[in-house]
């Protein structure tokens, strides 16, 4: 008897496992609820592989795609870093991650893997915005319908874009139908709930595609599992110039007011006092996660989470940070300016004080495709956000980046960056980072630059001397004063009225199993 090889929701069901087949043993479980092996879906290539080594006689029911013919609509010539990847990730038997900066490309990578393969081919990525984006590029370059599944579409076809949280509730269903399995943004995908998109799915074929692969959680290693070791990397500097727009870092350090100071100094000590009462590291792992359960067991503790939390607002909203915003909207008052905060409490303030059109995840995808298409014409030269466009969303006429506040995540500064550093004839890109010199907002300023984008040249000692600023007008020089502008800027955010509620594949390329039989 044939072994028979079975889709099951997510899982592999192995009928007929030869007995003393050691390597095949230690591929499945024996489900004792059904009294059958079975193995995770993602196993689908290791057990074909090794059936058709072994020349073990199977019936592959499992999967129910087949070979597609693919080719491009017209000439496409590739980067030499796009060449370079694809034939990376073909040498690694078509799996693997491929770190490319923002702007470098990775969409038209996965056009070419695609027509490579010749496989039907489920790409993920996070939004609704990526999604529609990558329904637009396939579609063109490979001139046949794609599908798409989430945002209010459910028409899956052989070429089919979902995003995450679609295709971790539908995966159980849909796992079998896709030889090649796309991730984009796949330092997504070690998270609990999006894991079991590249486990249900038995796709043999696997390209993650990401501008930060790492995490500092180490989950990394969870996508390396499922999707293949990182096989390519090209870096921002590394392209710079040639295939991504020139750009600077430039970091301006700004004081707090006297009355800001105080309120500042009060919150911090009584944070700190907790801190150091508490016996928690916050240097340890799960240092934070600990910290915040200890808070959370007495009113002292909650009282102190929120003293944490305003000192960090108060660092991240420091009027002098308003100001220094203001002359830089005056000063590049000719481009196409992208305003970045930690959260959306303050994009909206801003939004009130100078009258300039927000993006956040509630804004209605209509309105945002709008807004977008308005800042592509220069109708708006100045989009403000806090997280939502930190990746994916394609805005090439941006020049300019203003980061007000953020978390201390190397991932999200990267990305911030990569979103002004789409090559376009001419374009010379800045990014601003405006920062106090206190503790709380030093250290993650410290954290989140320690990437070799920001380090293209020796940079000055940035302890907390370095960073004492001196007056606004002086930050940064060259930029017009206040009184050569007519408005007003709030001598304090509170000025701001009430929130507004709105919210074919080459036989020899590939090892003989995964080509023959996958």
């Amino acid at each position: 008897m044939p072994v028979e090889l079975h889709f099951d929701h997510g899982t592999l069901v192995v009928l007929g496992v030869p007995e003393g087949d050691a390597r095949l043993a230690a591929l499945v479980s024996f489900d004792r609820r059904t009294g059958t092996h079975r193995a995770p879906a993602h196993r689908y290539r290791a057990i074909v592989s090794h059936l058709h080594n072994a020349h073990i006689p199977y019936v592959d029911k499992a999967r129910t795609y087949d070979r597609l013919d693919l080719a491009l609509s017209g000439p496409l010539e590739p980067f030499p870093h796009q060449r370079d990847a694809l034939a990376a990730w073909r040498a690694a038997g078509g799996v693997g991650v491929v770190e490319l900066p923002t702007g470098a490309g990775k969409t038209i990578l996965a056009v070419l893997a695609i027509v490579h393969t010749g496989r039907p081919a489920l790409i993920v990525v996070p939004t609704i915005d990526l999604m529609l984006q990558w329904q637009q590029v396939l579609g063109h370059w490979l001139q046949r319908p794609i599908g798409l599944l989430g945002g209010g579409n459910s028409e899956a076809r052989e070429i089919t874009v979902t995003t995450y949280d679609s295709a971790a509730a539908q995966t159980e269903f849909h796992g079998n139908r896709h030889g090649l399995l796309v991730c984009d943004e796949c330092h997504h995908l070690p998270a609990p709930a999006y894991r079991f998109i590249a486990q249900g799915c038995l796709a043999p074929f696997r390209l993650g595609l990401t501008a930060t692969f790492e995490r500092p959680d180490g989950l990394h290693n969870v996508a390396a599992e499922l999707l293949g070791p990182v096989c390519y990397r090209a870096n921002i500097d590394e392209l710079e110039g040639d295939y991504l727009a020139p750009y600077e870092v430039k970091s301006l350090a700004v004081a707090l007011t006297e009355e800001e100071q105080g309120r500042y100094d009060e919150a911090r000590a009584l944070y700190i006092d907790f801190l150091r009462g508490s016996g928690v590291s916050l240097d340890r792992p799960g240092g934070w996660a600990q910290f915040i359960a200890v808070c959370h067991r007495s009113e002292e503790g909650r009282q102190a989470f929120a003293a944490y939390r305003e000192q960090k607002r108060i660092a991240f909203t420091a009027q002098a940070k308003i100001e220094a915003l203001w002359r830089l909207l005056l000063r590049h008052r000719r481009d196409r300016i992208l305003v970045f905060t930690e959260d959306n409490d303050t994009v909206h303030r801003l939004s009130r004080l100078f009258l300039l059109p927000v993006i956040t995840h509630q804004t209605p995808p209509k309105e945002r495709v709008s807004l977008l298409a308005q800042f592509a014409s220069g109708a708006l030269p100045v989009l403000l956000t806090s997280k939502v466009l930190n990746e994916g969303v394609d805005v090439p006429d941006a020049n300019v980046g203003v980061i007000l506040s953020g978390s201390g995540s190397v991932r999200e500064h990267v990305q911030r960056l990569g979103r002004i550093l789409r090559k376009k004839e001419g374009k010379r890109a800045i990014l601003y980072e405006l920062c106090t010199a206190v503790a709380a907002e030093h250290g993650v300023s410290e954290r989140r630059r320690q990437h070799r984008a920001y380090q293209k040249e020796p940079q000055p000692r940035r302890g907390p001397a370095a960073l004492r600023p001196g007056p606004i007008d002086q930050v940064p020089g060259d930029m017009p004063d206040r009184a050569g502008s007519s408005s007003h800027v709030p001598s304090d955010m509170s000025e701001a009225p009430a929130s507004r509620q709105r919210h074919p594949q080459d036989r020899a390329d590939l090892p003989t199993p995964a080509e023959g039989e996958c």
